[in-house]
């Protein structure tokens, strides 16, 4: 009498194919999980290397950056002291002839009074009569 769960003699059973192929389909998605894993581990090691040569070449680029400002901002401390020097000098230059003007109008100031007092006197009490009404209002 033929086996219900094997109804060809030899034939392997319905149930024990089942089982094989269940156990053939664990372990193609053992290996399929095993292949993602490596996968992944590979995909996350690349990130890593990509972000660590991205910021290296942040690091670099922000460096670069750096010398170049520094650079020019040296520059513009050089030529902005160069300028204050020279500014400085012009200054003194003005000063010097401005001094030597104010003693030269004091010189002539004193030798006119010198020679002409009586009208020194008389333009100096005009003078003070003059702001006295001025301020006076």
């Amino acid at each position: 009498m033929p086996d219900e769960n094997n109804p060809i003699e030899g034939a392997p059973s319905a149930k024990s194919n089942l089982e094989s192929a269940k156990a053939h389909a664990q372990e193609v998605v053992g290996a399929a999980k095993t292949h993602l894993k490596e996968a992944i581990d590979q995909s996350k090691e690349h990130l890593k290397q990509a972000a660590g040569d991205l910021r290296a070449a942040a690091q670099a680029k922000t460096h670069e950056l750096r010398e170049a400002a520094e650079a020019k901002a040296r520059e513009f401390r050089s030529t902005a002291e160069s300028k204050a020097e020279e500014l400085r000098g012009r200054a003194e230059q003005f000063r010097g002839e401005a001094t030597t003007r104010v003693r030269t109008i004091e010189e002539d100031a004193e030798a006119y009074i010198r020679g002409n007092p009586l009208k020194a006197v008389l333009c100096a009490i005009g003078a003070g009569f003059l702001l006295g009404l001025i301020f006076r209002r």
